[in-house]
């Protein structure tokens, strides 16, 4: 049976992937959830498939968080309904392999409210309640990309660099008043978002750098609840991050007029 009146975890972008899996890995650890997506019909179906599973309660909400808005009024809406939120996963996203100005306006201002605006709103609105309870819980999903300025993720990656920088001053900042923030900067992730073949994913996963989305879940998961600031899955990640950082603007520029990425 499920008891409404146990804290709940907050998860965004849930209807699929990363995001469902970290909320199925909060209902094993007893969390009620306030599972969040712009997908009305999968959201309520992976509200049953948990409840299903666990015996927890589940509450599915249909929001655009890339309104300048949202997580104002997602913060209304769970305090109007008595919601006391312990754990807030912040992971919904988009991704473009394209141009900065080959992308639609839309899609410009859709990333920078999703990536940056929301989480850091939604932030400064449910922490509050946790520094006055003294305990609460942040996850922030940023990327490796983070450290990667690369042509065709200018936004993305500018965004994720956003939530890292941001994740690191806002855990300093809380940490000592029990409330623990970390970034997870995950590699590629078995998701379908990046189109990679079914080869190069199968390479991808034994060698380590492709990771599947339960097991990115479990292991953020296990860093935030260890008050960790930071965490980067794959050994592989740590070498491409230092290899990148390596490559000067003008190899960048060669590698673009030469297609060769």
């Amino acid at each position: 049976m499920s008891n409404p009146s146990l804290p709940y975890a907050l998860v965004t972008g849930a209807s699929s992937g990363i995001g469902y899996q970290y909320a199925r890995q909060l209902a094993k650890r007893g969390y009620n959830l306030l599972i969040v997506s712009n997908e009305a019909e999968a959201i309520v179906e992976k509200a049953d498939c948990i409840k299903t599973d666990f015996p927890v309660d589940v509450v599915p909400l249909m929001r655009d968080l890339g309104q300048p808005d949202a997580a104002k009024e997602l913060y209304n809406f769970c305090k109007k309904n008595g919601w006391t939120v312990e754990v807030l996963i912040n992971n919904a996203g988009v991704y473009h392999d394209r141009d900065f100005i080959a992308d639609s306006e839309g899609f410009n201002q859709l990333i920078l409210n999703l990536h940056v605006n929301t989480p850091a709103m939604l932030i400064y609105y449910f922490s509050q309640d946790m520094v006055a309870r003294h305990k609460g819980y942040i996850l922030n999903m940023s990327s490796i990309t983070s450290e990667i300025a690369v042509q065709r993720l200018a936004t993305y990656s500018a965004t994720k660099a956003f939530l890292k920088n941001f994740n690191r001053s806002v855990h300093v900042e809380l940490y000592h008043k029990g409330v623990y923030v970390t970034a997870v900067r995950p590699g590629a992730v078995d998701t379908g978002l990046y189109n990679i073949s079914s080869t190069a994913t199968k390479i991808g996963k034994a060698v380590g750098y492709i990771t599947t989305p339960e097991r990115l879940a479990r292991q953020g998961l296990r860093a935030m609840f260890r008050g960790k600031a930071q965490r980067t899955p794959g050994f592989l990640n740590h070498v491409l991050i230092f290899l990148v950082a390596l490559l000067p603007t003008g190899a960048l520029r060669l590698i673009r007029r030469w297609n060769w990425f």
